[in-house]
């Protein structure tokens, strides 16, 4: 168990070795639930999307190219997935 320090402020440093182990890497989010007998839970809020998420998303093996409007509604699908 890790123990942490709360500043004047009441703020408290996670550590790089925890938020390597939730998978938060800096400027990222992390989603803070309060849960019953004065626990919290602590984890990688989910975010919006990336572009480096969307990259090689619509590699196929068959060599018909998709259209425009097939491009977009995968896309779409993708998006929608996240949220």
């Amino acid at each position: 168990m890790t123990t942490l320090t709360v500043t004047a402020k009441g703020q408290v440093t996670l550590r790089k070795e925890f938020l390597d182990h939730i998978g938060v890497a800096p400027g990222e989010k992390v989603a803070v639930d309060l849960l019953p007998d004065g626990r919290a839970q602590i984890r990688a809020a989910k975010s919006a999307g990336r572009i480096d998420d969307f990259f090689g998303c619509l590699e196929r093996s068959n060599a018909r190219a998709l259209t425009l409007d097939e491009i977009a509604e995968l896309a779409a699908e993708g998006w929608a997935k996240d949220r």
